[in-house]
């Protein structure tokens, strides 16, 4: 499909052909910026983020982009607070800024959120994570990382790990990994399980679905391992959170103990699941994982926006 002026709301909006196509655009890009070209391809166009939830890499990542291709940036980084005295509702948020911007970068604690904003937008709008929903330019850039990491994204094995019931990420990622040739580890305590509707899906496309607590054993086999933090934002029982929040911890020792070569990603940021000691590791991937996600978004927009 086209992507000009295009909403991007879910990583099930992406086949494999569009996928390869937008990492090709990348690599250029990417290469050109090496080169220490200017670009101009948005010069005069208008990039809003609207962020009712915090971010760091998220937002960061898309202003970068954005005005690494010559575009403005206007930037609603506490949309929530903004819109709380007044009761705004998101759609009237939304159609005001469409009239201030070229394309809307949306982030939202409810799941669907994006779909509604995109209802009510004439610009388009890009999902940067909706609650427990997606995170579809996550999975973007997760995948171009690991085509790197690994040169290729067929015939491997993935182990997801964490709290895989709340992670928008980790559901984009599942999403668009299913267009590649790969097996699956889902690898979580029973009350942090994928939803059923990935992995019921998964099996019925004929994909390998583990579903396991073991992580030791997982990483045994595995070839690339994603790890995520659990998200305390989404327990209404604190009491839970604090049971489950450590349940996993990767350490340099249980990667010397995996199958050699493994791969490290994380979409950050991370709580406890990840030991320190393992960022100096030549596979540990998650702070490449950042800078990939700047010309991942820049090849997004060129699209979305082109003339």
């Amino acid at each position: 499909m086209s992507f000009r002026h295009a909403d991007i709301l879910s990583a099930a909006q992406f086949s494999r052909a569009q996928i390869e196509q937008w990492f090709a655009r990348a690599d250029d890009l990417a290469a050109r910026l090496a080169r220490g070209e200017r670009l101009r391809t948005l010069d005069g166009k208008m990039l809003a983020t609207v962020f009712y939830e915090p971010s760091i890499r998220t937002r960061l990542a898309f202003e970068a982009a954005m005005q690494r291709l010559g575009g403005g940036v206007l930037s609603l980084a506490d949309a929530k607070t903004a819109t709380a005295i007044s009761g705004e509702p998101l759609p009237d948020v939304i159609r005001a800024v469409a009239h201030l911007a070229d394309v809307i970068v949306l982030r939202h604690p409810d799941a669907g959120a994006a779909c509604v904003a995109a209802n009510a937008s004439a610009a388009p709008i890009i999902n940067a994570g909706d609650g427990t929903g997606e995170h579809p330019t996550q999975a973007l850039l997760d995948l171009y990382t690991l085509r790197a990491e690994r040169q290729t994204l067929d015939g491997l094995h993935v182990a997801l790990v964490g709290d895989l019931k709340h992670s928008p990420a980790v559901h984009s990622f599942a999403r668009t990994l299913s267009e590649f040739q790969v097996e699956f580890s889902f690898v979580t305590p029973a009350a942090l399980a994928m939803p059923t509707a990935i992995t019921d899906d998964l099996r019925e496309r004929g994909f390998s679905v583990e579903e396991t607590n073991d992580l030791a054993r997982s990483l045994q086999t595995a070839d690339v391992v994603y790890m995520t933090r659990v998200c305390k934002e989404r327990f209404s029982d604190l009491k839970q959170y604090e049971k489950l929040k450590d349940f996993y911890l990767l350490t340099r020792a249980l990667i010397e103990k995996a199958k050699p070569g493994l791969s490290v990603l994380h979409p950050l940021p991370r709580a406890n699941e990840i030991a320190a000691e393992v960022d100096a590791l030549p596979n540990a991937a998650y702070f490449r994982q950042v800078k990939n996600g700047v010309v991942i978004r820049m090849t997004l927009l060129a699209d979305i926006l082109a003339d």
